[in-house]
């Protein structure tokens, strides 16, 4: 098993790549999700509370990305302007990510009953939308953020 991780780790195909991408997605979609509760907690509507999380997470995700996922690719980029890049790439992502999330508390809601009152909805929200936006940020930051 340390043997596979060690390869995934150092190894600069696609799909080490992607596999090291998809393991930062899911610990930014904690840091999201701790962030989103955080703020539920303080009073704050789902749809405001999810426009705080997800910036949160997305910092957090730029700097995990840039030196674990992709760390083989040393761009010379200055700090600044790699994390403009990211942040663009990811603002179109997480659009879509919050598209998702308030389609799936609008269908929720919609369902009714245990479904729409569940305290698990925004988690469930958060997960689809990360998914596909996962795969759009994934393209986007090899080819424009983290390229050779």
């Amino acid at each position: 098993m340390l043997k596979l991780l060690s390869h995934i780790h150092r190894s600069s195909s696609h799909k080490s790549t992607f596999a090291r991408f998809a393991c930062v997605g899911a610990t930014i979609s904690l840091v999201d999700i701790g962030v989103l509760y955080l703020t539920l907690a303080l009073g704050l509507h789902p749809l405001p509370a999810r426009l705080i999380s997800l910036p949160c997470s997305m910092l957090v995700g730029y700097f995990l990305n840039r030196y674990f996922t992709f760390h083989q690719f040393e761009t010379g980029r200055a700090l600044w302007h790699s994390l403009t890049r990211h942040f663009g790439v990811h603002l179109v992502g997480g659009l879509i990510n919050i598209g998702v999330y308030a389609l799936v508390l609008e269908f929720g809601q919609t369902m009714g009953g245990l479904i729409g009152a569940s305290p698990a909805l925004p988690i469930l929200g958060v997960w689809i939308g990360g998914i596909i936006g996962l795969c759009f940020n994934y393209f986007f930051s090899h080819k424009m953020v983290f390229d050779r």
